[in-house]
């Protein structure tokens, strides 16, 4: 049924075979698993529809063995297999034979495709498919077409979102092309097909169509519609990229594969198959990995190969390269690039500034999904600095302008039928200052030419906006260009006037966002039917307004908003001459007072208005007529400023007339009114005007000008007319036409002119009552003294205004002058205090008239002075302005020294009020006498007391007196030492005068004193004597202490001491007390109060009184000493008496037993210490009156004690008996009670008996010792070796410090390796746990120690030693050893395995730890050297635990020649395991190329006769090399054809070789040929020419010619010129090469500032992420101080987590079986884990009797096991278990039948297998566990497992039950009984199934990484951040700008030696050394990673650079073709 065809593909088709049936599937294969397999394709076509049929075809058809393991991928990389066989193997598919899907493309595929057009295109042909060109270039708009698709491509990149248009225009890198680059997420190739087809759009793109957008959802709207669903019909981007050029090639590769797509559709191609009658719309896409550019032959296409080398490393991405541009295209873009990248900016403006666009002022928020929208454009022009320009960058184009000159918006939104969505906005731009602010647009000129003379009118209506439209229109947030809408109803221009003005409309811009529901045409210029739904009666408009929707009248919003704009934003009037800033308080609101600017004139409407200008207004209500004050303008303005409106104030005229201002809106202003007619109207208002006053006096009274008065004389009525010019009285104004006339008022006004200002003391208003005329009455109060006005003024209604209009009304004035009167009264001044008794003082007098005016007194008047109590008496009184009575003496009592108040009377007869009474305060006058009390003159006292005296100081009246300073003294004088008393009576005059005691020693009878009184400051007071009688003291003197003994009483002294019997009481203690004068004191209360004791604190105080001191108790002990004293302490003496009381032993009572030294005795062994036994009496006291013969009375007993060495001997010395020779018999060791008895008293000592001497060693926790122990080679015991010492009967013995050694023998190694160990304090030894290191089988460990030179008994321990499963000991490597290794080729694939010591190979091992190195072998042939090349290892084949690591696909060296091979595997940071050395030979791959040895000089040569001048080249050695310029082609045979050709292929004189010959051979041996070349005599040829020679290899034994080597020279017929041109040819190569490595340093700095900035930006993203990964666990870290921080969290999460894991747990015991096998699983025990505790107690339970069962994978491992424990160990391997019967371990439980629940139980009911956790090997514990518990249910209690039971089996059968409780149902229905309960947990011995870890420690074990990953990710930011300043500072050095201008001076040298030459730079080694130099790092796009290191890698280091530079000058630079021609091959790793 299978047949197959190998062949090239080529233009023809592959044919069958076979015939093909009608049910037959055509399938294309590739093989791709080897790089040595058939590169092209095979057919075969297959009938069945199963897989395993189709694959056995495949394999007959490409000879694979059935058992071989590959895959079958689509090109899509989708693994064909029996379930989605029939979907993807369709007729005519191509399909992948791989090693595995991932598996990268060795070579690359051709795969068929056909594009047909979709029916649509027929279907929607109608549809306006053209680019029109509206009067624009459409070029940007076909451009745009491909960054729709670019934005759609990115929709879903979480990061930058990258679009690239590229504009290679550098002819020396091919020929012109465009390329559109987007890191989208690429198509595959079943994608790419589908772009080819036209017309197929997303919406057809299912079913048998395969999407490029993966199936399409209609996106979540989003402000704006700013979704990327842009790329939509299938149309736009073939129409633009045949638009644009000729051909378009696709490249493109999607995320998560490995392959490369490319399609190439052009015109040619076409055109070619219509010609041929082939299918047009069918074609190859080309499948390829990455960077794989061999394709690419072409010249024309050779910026191809950078483009393909940048896909290095990218993820995914789509390319759309388009070559064959257009000439004039090509122009436009060149000549107006800044236009079209404006154009485009205005197209994407909103995706690629957000919702709300470019706004200037608006903060950039980093969090905007549109900030990631990358678009950049740039154009390469031959030796030009390439155009670089960003879309973000652009601040010009149409949208920028509008959002930022608009002073307002205005948001709406309108409903179109279903979910048709607009969103609009419309901007205000406001007239500012002179001109308008709205945009000019270049497409849409305001300003029309002026020959437009019909539109002139329309300019003017237009304003702002011109012809524009308002909106513009963006479908799904993208400009449709070529749709606008010009307005709605709404916002449209009204008719008639509306609330702004007209030109306000044509201020406003707009856009409109529509949703995907209005449709475009395919191109997207133009909307089909926008404007027509929009202005649909069905339409609704509703306003946004602070982003929420109203539902109100659209029309009414938007007009309220356009006049408040106008109002708000419009600036014009000019304001001009500032005056300044005022606060109109004629404002009634507050808030709008202030500020106002006020100016003196404006420029209005082309008109000057300004201060004193006529004006009249309009508009109001009377008509004003006025001159102009100034203007007013709103707010803090400064200088000449533009405003919408404005206040002015006009001053009413005729001023005479109204003489008031008005403030109007400035817009009221008449424009129109003249001058003249405002004037005429002011002269005919001017008319009469009141002009003085006539006053009279009718009642007498009259005042006179300048008339003086005394207080109080009364001024007449007056009667007052007002006159005017004519003498005509008047009432009121003239009437005007204001509304009626003003009346006339009279206002009276006295004034008083005071110092402090005028003060206004009567006003009066008259008004005129039309019978009677203006009157104003008599006025009597004017009383106040000065200066007087009175004024009477004609003021006007209302307003009380004293002038009008400027002018002031009559008024007349009558100056007077008001004097004081006689003296009626008086009063009494300000007093002079104190007064005091004695002292003169004055007493002023104010006299004053009868209204209180002060006056002079003018008569002699004799002044009466009273008051009760006090005599008084005065010098005089004085007369004039002031009145004094002076000399005023007074005299009386006052008792007290603060004064007392009397009332004063004065009389002043004569005077109408005579009399005045005050209150004064008399004070005491100066001391004049001292006062001592008592009045006695001998005084008594009492020795040791003080005597106070009361003293008071007087003054001559007798009244107590005090004055500051005023200190009484008392000396006293009789006796020595006695003190002086001293008292302050400053404060009350008397005081008590008092001091210390006065007392004199031993003084038995009275005494005589004298004191003497007296006040030192006042000399003038005499002092006061007293005498004084000094009587003895009756206070207590002296304490007498006395013991009665019988009747007789015996004195205790001063400090006497007493002996006494222990514990005895001494009774009748008693005291006497004796005074000074030795009387004896009779005992009182009082006095027995103060009477303390210090041997107790309870006192009888009745005893006391009776002179008896309360009982002594004597101490127990003879050794305590009591200590007695009694005081007495009272306010006079302080009295003690002490005596010391010493105890005596009592009679015996008791036995006391007292060991000296440890109380430790070994077993076997005498006690060491002494026991001595003492007899006391009954407080504990020694008694000492035993003797020796008290040793037979004592016995001693006790168990287990031997008395056979007993001895108990007397101690004269202490008084004791002493115990030796006790000791033990072999019993029970601990503590020991010893008895000891005397008589009949007993007593007990206790000793410790510990174990005996050690005799033996014992091993601790091994019980089982008489079997080897099982433990695996270099593995750990399972337990540490810990011993113990024991005594000869078994007892651990602590003895420390013994010396414990391990025998082993020679062939077994323990480690750690110390051999000798020491017991600590318990006689314990802890030996660790040791790894045992030997070779398979038994080998035995002997413990050695001796103590004390005697060697003990020591336990000897047998090893089973089994190999290490998991230890690698070798690298076993595969490969084919019989291939070849040509130079740049592929290695063989390498096999490595790890092996163990059991010579298994080793699985789950990370393959990054193995590596394959390679060196060249001279360099070092025994060992790696440092610089040597890591291949990493290719991904594990088909089977990841296989244990086989691949290495495929290595690149050979590029050298020849010989090199080493080895592969290491790092067990460890420091441990490599590596394999033996592979010695391989590298030998030349297949000829290409011909080259000489080092490249010549460029010849310059003549045609002379000097043979010199003629030689082209000599002794030039032309090699065969290949790619890598070896040396190869030794065994060729053939010639060189030498030629010479012109770069003119017309030019046909062609110079000749010597010999008049065109050519010359040469013959070719051994891989190369000896050239030289003369040319002939006078040969032809152009003087100053470039000809080309021309060497062509004709070698017939190749199958491929090889390419010819050409060398370029200049010709020239002058000899001297031929010399002169020769030296500057070499120049030239000189400058060339030296030109290339400044240009390779360069290009080597830019790389590594890129790669150190990637380097920044990746650490910034770590950084990132791990943060915002912190945060979702609650971390918050602080941005100061964070690796602190983090290192701190670190620890403390570090010790919780410690704390954690410490915390106690459930664990098993039971030791788990070594793993000597990586068959070997462990213990059941061991497998799994339980939760909670009952249930693992009661499933430990049920499963005890398995619980150590080792279970094993295989059978071999069992049996292994159970021989190696002689069968004591039970095994159960997997491999033997039936697992169709295993239950299903998601089966639900019995109660639930087809998802119902059957009958609702109690209990809680769970699968006991649910409870079980699997550290480890769940697949495999699973099936274990499966087979054990099957499916065993855990329940509550047994009450629930019975009724469980009971209705389960009514439906199924039930399986075993448990019960949290350990009761067991068994499957058959039995329960009860020991057998079916479950012991307590303790019972079960350790072999119980452990508790899982909490799960806080797996929490903390995250966070604990995550902030160990971010402080690496810190300090790795920190580290290379510091990198890239440091290495951008170097490139500021003076030493890199020395670099860059001498570069920069040897290009320039070298164009100018070229101009000399007449050459260019056309050869292949120009080119490549005069690459334009780019040194702009900022903005150098970022290289893939893999590109960067292998750039890095090839140029020059910094170091190279400085230690070559010099070598370069001095020798020409070896530069290989291949380098020059910019095709290097890359390494691959």
């Amino acid at each position: 049924m299978a047949a197959a065809a190998g062949g090239s593909r080529g233009a023809r088709r592959a044919v069958l075979l076979t015939p093909r049936g009608n049910g037959d599937r055509t399938v294309f294969l590739f093989d791709r698993r080897r790089e040595q397999a058939d590169p092209d394709e095979k057919v075969l076509s297959y009938g069945k529809d199963n897989y395993r049929g189709f694959r056995s075809a495949v394999c007959q058809a490409f000879g694979i063995a059935t058992d071989e393991n590959f895959v079958i991928t689509t090109t899509n990389r989708k693994e064909i297999t029996e379930d989605n066989f029939s979907e993807l193997v369709q007729d005519g598919v191509t399909l992948y034979l791989l090693q595995s899907v991932d598996q990268m493309l060795l070579s690359a595929t051709k795969e068929r495709i056909d594009f047909l057009p979709h029916y649509d295109t027929l279907v929607k042909s109608g549809m306006y498919e053209y680019y029109a060109s509206e009067g624009q270039n459409p070029l940007p708009f076909a451009l745009a077409e491909l960054i729709d698709n670019s934005l759609s491509a990115t929709s879903r990149n979480t990061g930058i979102r990258s679009i690239q248009i590229k504009l290679l225009f550098d002819d020396s890198q091919g020929k012109p092309a465009v390329a559109v680059i987007d890191n989208g997420r690429g198509m595959t190739s079943k994608q790419l097909n589908n772009w080819a087809v036209y017309r197929l759009s997303k919406f057809t793109r299912q079913g048998d169509f395969e999407s490029d957008h993966s199936g399409y959802v209609r996106p979540l709207p989003v402000p704006r519609s700013l979704n990327s669903d842009i790329s939509y019909f299938g149309v736009g981007g073939k129409q633009a990229v045949f638009f644009v050029g000729q051909s378009a090639r696709m490249i493109s590769k999607p995320a998560d594969t490995q392959d490369v797509h490319e399609l190439v559709l052009s015109k040619e191609d076409f055109e070619k198959k219509e010609k041929n009658r082939e299918a047009i719309y069918s074609g190859y896409i080309r499948n390829r990995k990455p960077s794989d550019s061999t394709h690419i032959t072409s010249d024309d296409e050779r910026f191809l190969h950078n483009l393909i080398l940048e896909e290095k490393d990218k993820e995914s991405f789509t390319a759309v390269v388009i070559t064959g541009v257009q000439p004039d295209h090509m122009q436009y873009l060149k000549n107006n690039f800044h236009l079209w990248t404006r154009q485009l900016a205005h197209i994407y403006h909103y995706y690629i500034h957000g919702p709300k666009g470019n706004e200037a002022n608006a903060a950039t928020i980093d969090g905007s999904p549109f900030n990631n929208i990358d678009i950049q454009i740039s154009m390469f022009e031959k030796g030009k600095v390439p155009k670089i320009v960003n879309l973000r960058e652009i601040k010009d184009d149409m949208q920028t302008l509008y959002i930022n000159t608009a002073a307002d918006s205005f948001e709406f939104k309108a409903q179109v039928d279903g979910e048709g969505i607009v969103e609009g906005i419309i901007r205000y731009h406001p007239f500012l200052y002179d001109k308008e602010t709205f945009p000019d647009d270049p497409c849409f000129p305001s300003k029309l030419s002026d020959d437009d003379d019909d539109d002139d009118c329309f300019i003017v209506e237009k304003g702002a906006r011109g012809k524009r439209p308002i909106f513009e229109c963006f479908w799904n947030g993208r400009l449709i260009p070529y749709t606008t809408v010009e307005d709605f109803d709404w916002c449209a221009p009204p008719k008639k006037r509306g609330l702004a003005p007209i030109e306000c409309y044509n201020r406003i811009s707009g856009a409109l966002f529509t949703n995907d529901k209005f449709q475009v045409s395919t191109n997207k210029l133009t909307f089909m039917d926008l404007e027509l739904k929009l202005k649909d009666k069905n339409t609704l408009f509703t306003r946004i307004f602070n982003g929420q929707e109203q539902r109100m009248k659209i029309d009414r919003e938007f007009a309220l908003w356009l006049k408040d704009c106008h109002e708000k934003y419009d600036k014009q009037i000019k304001f001009t001459v500032f005056k300044g800033i005022i606060t109109r308080t004629d404002l009634p609101s507050k808030r709008m007072q202030s500020p106002w600017a006020v100016y003196a004139a404006i420029e209005w409407d082309g008109k000057t208005y300004k201060t004193g200008q006529l004006v009249k207004t309009v508009k109001t209500l009377p008509i004003f007529y006025g001159s102009i004050e100034k203007f007013f303008l709103y707010g803090d303005h400064d200088g000449d400023i533009f405003a919408t409106g404005g206040e002015v104030q006009i001053a009413l005229e005729p001023q005479a007339l109204y003489a008031e201002m008005k403030t109007i809106p400035i817009s009221k202003l008449d424009r129109t009114v003249s001058d003249k007619t405002v004037k005429k109207y002011i002269e005919d208002e001017m008319a009469r005007l009141p002009d003085k006053l006539s006053v009279t006096w009718p009642e007498g009274d009259e005042l006179l000008p300048n008339e003086t008065r005394f207080a109080g004389t009364p001024i007449g009525a007056l009667r007052i007319e007002i006159l005017n010019k004519k003498g005509e009285a008047m009432q009121k104004l003239p009437g005007t036409s204001h509304g009626g006339s003003k009346k006339l008022l009279v206002e009276l006004k006295v004034i008083l002119h005071s110092p402090t200002g005028n003060k206004e003391i009567i006003s009066h208003i008259s008004q005129h009552g039309g019978k009677w005329p203006y009157w104003f009455k008599k006025m009597e109060n004017l009383q106040k003294l000065g200066n007087y006005t009175l004024k009477l003024q004609v003021v006007l209604n209302e307003s009380n205004a004293d002038t009008y209009a400027g002018r002031p009304l009559p008024s007349k004035i009558f100056k007077f002058t008001i004097v004081e009167g006689k003296p009626e009264k008086f009063s009494v001044g300000q007093l002079e205090l104190p007064f005091r008794v004695g002292v003169p003082f004055n007493i002023p007098l104010e006299l004053q008239d009868e209204f209180g005016h002060a006056t002079q007194l003018t008569t002699d008047i004799k002044p009466l002075l009273e008051a009760s109590g006090l005599t008084l008496r005065y010098g005089g009184i004085t007369s004039g302005t002031r009145c004094m009575i002076k000399g005023v003496i007074a005299k009386g009592c006052v008792n007290s020294c603060q004064g007392k108040n009397f009332n004063m009377k004065i009389t002043l007869p004569g005077l109408k009020e005579d009399t005045q009474i005050f209150k004064i305060r008399l004070q005491p006058g100066p001391p004049h006498q001292l006062k001592v009390k008592p009045d006695s003159e001998v005084l008594k006292i009492e020795n040791g007391t003080a005597f106070p005296f009361q003293v008071e100081v007087l003054d001559e009246s007798g009244n107590i007196t005090a004055q500051p300073k005023l200190v009484v003294h008392c000396k006293f004088l009789g006796a020595s030492n006695l003190p002086v008393y001293s008292v302050d009576c400053s404060n009350a005059g008397t005081n008590i005068l008092t001091g210390p005691v006065i007392h004199v020693q031993n003084i038995k009878k009275d005494q005589i004193l004298k004191a003497r009184i007296e006040i030192i400051s006042c000399k003038d007071v005499p002092p006061v004597e007293k005498i004084i009688k000094l009587l003895p003291s009756s206070h207590v003197a002296r304490l007498q202490i006395l013991s009665m003994d019988g009747q007789k009483a015996i004195q205790i002294k001063h400090q006497d001491e007493i002996n006494w019997v222990a514990g005895d009481v001494m009774h009748n203690l008693i005291f006497q007390m004796y005074d000074e004068g030795e009387r004896e004191i009779h005992i009182t209360p009082a006095v027995a109060e103060k009477i303390k004791v210090n041997w107790t604190p309870k006192i009888n105080k009745e005893q006391l009184i009776q002179g008896l001191l309360p009982d002594v108790k004597v101490p127990t002990s003879v050794k305590d000493v009591r200590y007695c004293l009694i005081t007495y302490l009272d306010d006079h003496v302080s009295l003690e008496s002490a005596f010391t009381v010493r105890p005596l032993p009592d009679e015996p009572k008791h036995i006391k037993c007292k060991l000296k030294g440890p109380n430790t005795l070994q077993l076997g062994e005498e006690l060491q210490s002494e026991i001595d036994v003492m007899i006391t009496d009954q407080y504990g006291n020694q008694v000492q009156t035993v003797t020796s013969a008290c040793v037979n009375s004592l016995g001693v007993a006790g168990p287990g004690l031997d008395k056979s060495n007993l001895k108990i001997t007397w101690q004269e010395s202490t008084l004791t008996m002493r115990v030796n020779g006790i000791q033990f018999k072999n019993c029970s060791l601990g503590s020991k009670e010893l008895c000891f008895a005397w008589r009949e008293f007993s007593d007990f000592l206790r000793l410790n008996l510990t174990a005996g001497s050690p005799a033996k060693l014992k091993l601790v926790d091994w019980p089982e010792l008489e079997k080897p122990v099982a433990v695996i080679n270099g593995r750990e015991l399972q337990k540490p070796l810990i011993v113990q010492l024991c005594d000869q009967w078994g007892n651990p013995t602590p003895e420390p410090n013994v010396k414990i050694n391990l025998i082993k023998g020679n062939n077994l190694k323990i480690v750690p390796s110390n051999q000798q160990h020491k017991t600590d304090e318990n006689g314990r030894a802890n030996l660790g746990v040791i790894s045992i290191h030997a070779p398979r089988g038994e080998h035995t460990l002997q413990l050695k120690a001796s103590h004390n030179k005697t060697i003990l008994d020591c336990p000897i321990i047998i090893f089973n030693v089994l190999p290490d499963p998991e230890k690698p000991v070798c690298l076993n490597v595969k490969y084919d050893k019989n291939a070849s290794f040509p130079a740049g080729g592929t290695f063989p694939d390498f096999m490595v395995s790890v092996l163990s010591e059991d010579d298994n190979i080793i699985k789950n091992i990370n393959p990054a730890r193995i590596s394959m190195k390679m060196w060249g072998a001279q360099s070092s042939p025994t060992r790696i050297p440092i610089d040597v090349t890591t291949f990493s290892c290719s991904k594990v084949k088909d089977d990841k635990e296989d244990g086989f690591f691949y290495f495929r696909d290595k690149v050979v060296p590029e050298r020849v020649g010989t090199y080493s091979i080895q592969f290491t595997f790092a067990m460890d940071k420091t441990n490599m395991l590596i394999s033996d050395q592979i010695i391989v030979e590298v030998v030349p791959n297949d000829p290409v190329r011909l080259l000489p040895d080092s490249l010549p000089a460029t010849p310059a040569v003549s045609n002379v006769r000097t043979l010199t001048s003629r030689t082209l080249v000599k002794d030039l050695y032309l090699h065969v090399m290949d790619e890598y310029n070896n040396h190869t082609g030794t065994d060729l045979i053939g010639r060189i054809i030498a030629k010479i050709k012109s770069p003119n292929e017309d030019d046909t004189e062609i110079p000749q070789f010597q010999g008049k010959v065109s050519t010359i051979e040469f013959p070719f041996d051994r891989g190369s040929a000896a050239i030289n070349l003369v040319l002939a005599e006078n040969s032809p040829g152009r003087d100053s020419t470039e000809y080309i020679l021309v060497f062509e290899p004709d070698l017939p034994a190749l199958k491929k010619p090889l390419e010819p080597y050409c060398l370029s020279f200049m010709f020239y017929n002058d000899f001297k010129k031929q010399q002169q041109m020769a030296t500057l040819t070499r120049e030239r190569d000189q400058l060339s090469q030296s030109i290339g490595v400044y240009r390779n340093w360069f290009d080597t700095t830019n790389q590594l500032v890129t790669e150190m900035k990637c380097q920044v930006r990746e650490a910034e993203t770590r950084e990132s992420h791990l943060r915002n990964e912190l945060k979702k666990h609650q971390i918050e870290l602080p941005q100061i101080n964070t690796l602190h921080y983090v290192d701190s969290l670190i620890k403390q999460k570090m010790l919780d987590q410690e704390g954690v894991m410490k915390q106690p747990r459930r664990t098993c015991t039971l030791p788990n079986y070594p793993k000597g096998n990586q068959d070997i699983l462990g213990k059941i025990a061991h497998l799994a884990q339980i939760e909670d505790n009952e249930a693992a107690k009661v499933i430990s339970w049920h499963l005890a009797s398995d619980m150590d069962c080792v279970v094993t994978l295989t059978t071999e491992a069992a049996r292994s096991i159970f021989d190696e424990t002689q069968g004591r160990q039970q095994v159960l391997p997997l491999d033997s278990i039936y697992k169709k019967t295993l239950p299903d371990w998601n089966r639900p439980l019995p109660h639930l039948r087809n998802g119902k629940i059957f009958f609702r139980p109690i209990g809680n009911p769970v699968f006991a297998r649910d409870l079980l956790t699997f550290p480890d090997n769940v697949e495999h514990c699973q099936t274990v566990f499966g087979m054990l518990l099957g499916d065993t249910i855990i329940i509550d209690n047994l009450d629930a497992a019975n009724h469980y039971r009971k209705e389960v089996v009514k439906i199924t059968h039930c399986p075993t039950l448990l019960t949290r409780e350990g009761d067991r149902i068994r499957s058959n229905g039995k329960f009860g009984g020991l057998q079916n309960k479950a012991p307590p947990m303790d019972k079960l011995r350790g072999m119980v199934f452990g508790a899982p870890m909490p799960k806080l420690y797996s929490t903390f074990s995250g966070q604990i990484d995550l902030l160990q990953q971010y402080r690496a990710a810190v300090v790795k930011l920190d580290n290379v951040n510091k990198d890239l300043d440091l290495h951008l500072q170097s490139l500021n050095t003076p030493e890199m700008q020395k670099k860059k201008q001498e570069l920069a001076e040897q290009e320039k040298s070298l164009k100018l030696i070229e101009q000399k030459l007449g050459m260019t730079p056309s050869s292949k080694v120009t080119e490549s050394l005069l690459q334009p130099l780019m040194l702009d790092m900022s903005d150098t796009p970022i290289p893939p990673k893999r590109m960067r290191r292998d750039t890095v890698k090839k140029l020059y280091s910094s170091e190279e650079w400085i230690s070559s530079s010099t070598k370069k000058q001095q020798q020409p630079l070896q530069i290989s073709p291949s380098e020059l021609n910019g095709t290097a091959r890359k390494r691959k790793a």
